[in-house]
């Protein structure tokens, strides 16, 4: 194995050397740190040109010289503590098997740790010198919550001090297994401690609350962790498995691995669109809003170019096959969401940055306080050597500065939620106080997502309004244009009732018309009415410019002389909209809107909400270019969208919001969903954050005061000025008492207001 590592030389230099590159799952690994060492070990493997790893979807990928094997690479990966999956046939479900029982062991060693840890901690606190026996009752509950199911803390201790390093699972297991040795010792052998006057004092109930707390904290840890692949899974599944190809004139279901390009092939209403193409014959609408966020179908026909992963809405139409496999405008999206995603490395905890100090200081005072004791003692030199370093490594327990930053996150998380803001990821509850500039997406986010009738004016002279409603109503219930559905869901909510009609008749890209006991009736765009020769008086021409003016689609209701309505439909913008923003603004953060509709539109929806930076016709891929942009400025970025447009945006940003109504796709990606579409919830993120994130440096703070000043006294500091040596059974009492300190300061974040 070691014959693999070596440094990077000859493997370098060989550049005219063909290389093999793939793609492996990897098992075992819990944090960013793991993944730089898996990159770090395969990077140093001779034979390796280049590797990398892809934490937020557990993969590795490799470039190697021919002679080298993927097991030797797993061989290696292995020897480390990690795995790969070199040699199977669906690698994918092999991993996510892995994954999943790895949860259910630990969720299992958490109930069992939990469960033996209830009665030691009873007999501890009530019965410990009343219970016969109750030292050794204890021993036997703790030994296995220590050794059996907190393994894991040493074995990951003992890989951390292979190479150098210290963090939390250092420090849970050396006070976990001090404190069990020690206790394990005075149970076993009192006698030690009686002889020299003094009582043999256990630790039992601590080792074990220790080991069970953070293995809880572990199980909630990879519980979020399961979902990181969901979202590319669900993108993914976008694409249809079989499409249907017209091969020698015959249509004929195959794989879509097998389609290429030319090939034509045939969607069906409500089909989706398996490649990206060109139309050849037919025309239908298609929900496009996957890729431009916009919710109006686009009208599709001979010569209009379509993509995978589209939904056809009522037609059918064949289309020439251009862009498949991995080329798809589907495909990108799914490409850049994994690179976003993976380039993204979740911040180093602040708490394992200072473990890394924090443990080797501890040991050094332990250390330090035993031989001082050992040098300067009296006759009880070596007695209170023992005690004091043991009360060193005891006081000095992880409880409390583990507890500070998950106890303020949980707590913050259980607000958001009373507050409509569910919260997957704590580094973005813990970044989201630096945000400078949030990007909104327009359709869904500002607005409400759906065309909807703002208005309809009728002429003074039209007859009947009724009968013409009912007319209106029998028109648009048989086009198949999609904002018809907008015009029959208005009417109906004014009750009225369709008629049957004589004839009906669709207009390819003008409206519809038909006929009603001998009468003529026209639904269409202005061009419809010119064609017709049909009038339009003042008054309603210039209501439906200035409706356009207002971003609003205009619709001409008319009979065979002039024009009898006109209708307004919008996607209307949400009411909570504009106090948002200027909330947003108000606090000095810069807000930007981001569109795939046109700069009319956009311009209009800006000037409504009082937004001054916006930008239309923007594709998927240059919201998340925007969102790099303002990163590289220097700003710390929160997107906001609904779509599956935005994902690539939102894995992209520093905080990444979706709106509750939008695609799971977007839900999936963004680490905090609004389960409401009021965009109110913004702004009461970024403030719930702040609160948080000031929760937990208050108790870091207050850990940190416990260890400067406990430790000091644990190591005797005070027997030579007053004869005060600190007895291990108030060392302890004073851990306790600093995590319920740190837990009491987490749960007045519940009354906070935000």
């Amino acid at each position: 194995m070691e014959a693999l590592i070596s440094e990077k030389t000859s493997a370098k230099k060989a550049s005219k050397t063909t290389y093999i590159k793939k793609t492996f799952p990897v098992l075992g690994m819990t944090c960013a740190a793991c993944a730089v060492s898996v990159e770090s070990i395969l990077k140093s493997a001779k034979g390796v040109h280049d590797a990398g790893v892809n934490y937020a979807n557990q993969t590795a990928w490799a470039e190697y010289d021919q002679a080298i094997k993927p097991v030797d690479l797993q061989n290696l990966i292995r020897s480390v503590g990690y795995d790969l999956i070199v040699d199977s046939e669906d690698p994918q479900q092999e991993q996510q098997d892995a994954q999943l029982r790895h949860y259910k062991q630990l969720k299992k060693r958490t109930f069992w740790a939990a469960l033996l840890s209830f009665p030691i901690v009873i007999i501890g606190m009530f019965f410990m010198d009343t219970m016969p026996y109750g030292n050794w009752i204890m021993m036997a509950l703790s030994a296995p919550v220590v050794f059996y199911l907190g393994r894991s803390f040493f074995i990951n201790a003992f890989k951390q001090a292979k190479y150098g390093k210290a963090n939390m699972d250092t420090l849970v297991a050396l006070s976990t297994g001090i404190a069990f040795v020690f206790s394990a010792f005075n149970t076993i052998y009192p006698e030690f401690w009686h002889n020299r006057g003094l009582h043999a004092h256990v630790y039992f109930e601590a080792a074990a609350v220790v080991i069970a707390f953070i293995s809880l904290g572990k199980l909630l840890e990879e519980k979020a962790k399961s979902n990181t692949s969901s979202a590319i899974k669900k993108l993914i599944g976008l694409q249809p498995k079989t499409v249907r190809a017209i091969i020698n004139g015959v249509e004929q279901e195959i794989p879509i691995a097998a389609v290429k390009a030319n090939d034509i092939l045939l969607v069906r209403p409500g089909e989706k669109i398996p490649v990206d193409g060109v139309v050849t014959d037919g025309r239908s609408f298609v929900d496009e809003s996957m890729i431009s966020g916009e919710p109006v179908p686009v009208e599709k026909s001979q010569g209009e170019q379509v993509f995978a992963g589209t939904i056809n809405q009522k037609g059918s139409f064949q289309f020439k096959a251009q862009k498949v496999g991995g080329d798809t405008i589907l495909a990108q999206i799914i490409k850049m969401v994994q690179e976003a995603q993976g380039s993204k490395a979740p911040v180093q905890k602040l708490v394992d940055k200072i473990a890394g100090i924090f443990v080797p200081v501890v040991i050094g005072i332990a250390a330090l306080t035993f031989l001082t004791w050992m040098l300067v003692g009296s006759e009880n030199a070596f007695t209170h050597a023992l005690l004091t370093s043991v009360t060193v490594l005891v006081i000095a327990c992880p409880c409390a500065l583990g507890l500070a930053t998950p106890t303020a996150i949980m707590v913050g998380i259980g607000k958001g939620a009373e507050n409509n803001i569910l919260i997957k990821d704590a580094e973005s509850l813990e970044l989201g106080h630096k945000v400078n500039a949030v990007i909104l997406d327009k359709t869904g986010t500002i607005t409400e997502g759906k065309p909807v009738v703002t208005d309809i004016s009728w002429t003074g002279n039209s007859g009947d309004p009724r009968l013409y409603k009912q007319i209106l109503l029998a028109m648009e219930a048989q086009s198949e244009h999609p904002l018809a559905e907008a015009v029959v869901a208005s009417l109906k909510d004014e009750n009225a009732k369709a008629l049957r009609l004589d004839k009906f008749e669709s207009i390819t890209g003008l409206g519809v018309s038909s006929s009603y006991q001998g009468a003529q009736y026209y639904i269409g765009n202005r061009k419809l009415m010119e064609l017709n020769k049909i009038s339009i008086n003042n008054q309603l021409s210039l209501e439906a410019e200035g409706w356009q003016q207002q971003a609003k689609t205009v619709i001409f209701f008319a009979d065979s002389r002039h024009v009898m309505a006109i209708i307004a439909i919008a996607d209307k913008i949400k009411l909570t909209s504009r106090q948002a923003i200027e909330t947003l603004q108000n606090r000095g953060i810069q807000v930007y809107m981001l569109t795939g509709d046109n700069t009319q539109t956009a311009a209009a929806v800006a000037e409504q909400v009082g937004l001054k930076h916006y930008k239309a016709d923007v594709m998927p891929s240059q919201k998340a270019e925007f969102v790099k942009q303002l990163q590289a400025e220097g700003k710390i970025v929160a997107m906001v969208g609904d779509g599956i447009n935005d994902s690539h945006a939102l894995a992209q940003a520093d905080v990444s919001i979706a709106m509750g109504k939008g695609s799971d796709i977007a839900m999936d990606v963004a680490k905090m969903t609004l389960i409401t579409s009021d965009l109110n919830m913004v702004p009461k993120a970024l403030k719930l954050s702040a609160k948080t994130v000031k929760t937990i440096k208050q108790n870091l703070f207050w850990a940190f005061i416990y260890n400067l000043i406990g430790i000091p006294v644990a190591a005797g500091l005070l027997y030579p000025v007053n004869g005060f040596l600190l007895d291990p059974m108030i060392a302890g009492a004073a851990m306790a008492l600093s995590s319920v300190s740190v837990v009491s300061n987490s749960l007045r974040l519940k009354t906070a207001k935000i």
